[in-house]
């Protein structure tokens, strides 16, 4: 699958190596003594983590631990700061998630907010040795409120935002009802359009293949109207091919959105091309591509 999706140009992070949720955990796991734990959660570091090192754009290292704490009832109040520094040590390239919910949609659940959650994260990198991991702010944003409240959204984006990582939105979607696909749009332009973040992940798909709660199209394969706010965004935010011509010095200015390009040029009178591919991200916003050709 991973040769697959490499093959195709399609992006994979790795949800998630671990899980702090007792109840998600295997059978023959929930109680192993401390020390066969840990030389089972070792194992299961060296043989996921290493076998894809450099091949994933992202690991959800621990999953939920503001709500849950199997590992640190069992390892310490370190577990997981220590797994996410052997990750680190075994596929330092890659970013590293912390994957939380109810931070951006809930402001009722008080364990998971957002300075709850900048001070655990904190901690991570505090651990010895992972000052200098790649982190990233991983937020589920499972909405179930019939309006999603917005504004708190938006505090703790800002709030996070303060860390200076990149946020993704990882299994964003919405509870049903008429406001549906409305709302979804709301939660989308709002993640969007906020400086920090830098991916969002859709929880939803076809209804055949077991999303029932933001079903994007039905048995047929049609969009539904969440669907459709999909389409529309992704057609919205994406720069699509553009054709421009320089002015009388040979130069031309165009706005992008972040994302890998290519460049064609053409010269009328020399009947010669040349290309350049180059990268638009948060860090290189302003770019001067120089070509020349020679008469």
């Amino acid at each position: 699958m991973v040769n697959f999706a490499e093959q195709n140009g399609i992006s994979i992070r790795g949800h998630n190596v671990f899980w702090d949720n007792r109840v998600m955990q295997p059978k023959w796991v929930k109680d192993l003594p401390p020390a066969e734990l840990m030389k089972a959660a070792t194992r299961r570091l060296n043989s996921v983590v290493s076998r894809y090192a450099g091949r994933l754009i992202g690991w959800d290292v621990m999953n939920e631990n503001l709500h849950f704490r199997f590992f640190e009832d069992k390892l310490g109040e370190n577990a997981s700061s220590m797994f996410y520094s052997m990750a680190y040590h075994l596929d330092p390239s890659t970013t590293l998630f912390m994957n939380e919910y109810n931070t951006i949609e809930n402001s009722k659940d008080h364990t998971a907010t957002a300075c709850k959650y900048k001070e655990e994260l904190e901690k991570i990198l505090s651990f010895p040795g992972n000052a200098s991991l790649k982190a990233a702010i991983g937020l589920e944003g499972h909405f179930r409120d019939p309006k999603p409240n917005i504004a708190y959204m938006r505090s703790a984006l800002d709030i996070l935002g303060t860390m200076g990582l990149p946020i993704w939105l990882t299994e964003v979607d919405v509870g049903g009802g008429p406001d549906q696909a409305h709302n979804l749009e709301d939660i989308l332009r709002e993640g969007y359009s906020h400086p920090a973040v830098e991916g969002i992940i859709i929880f939803g798909g076809l209804i055949a293949t077991g999303f029932k709660c933001l079903t994007l199209a039905n048995y047929d394969f049609e969009p539904t109207p969440v669907g459709e706010v999909v389409d529309k965004l992704i057609n919205e935010w994406k720069s699509g091919r553009r054709q421009v011509r320089t002015d009388s010095r040979g130069i031309s200015a165009i706005l992008l959105f972040h994302g890998d390009y290519r460049v064609e040029v053409s010269h009328p009178l020399l009947n010669s091309s040349m290309s350049i591919n180059f990268k638009v991200t948060k860090e290189t916003e302003n770019i001067t591509v120089l070509l020349q050709f020679d008469a």
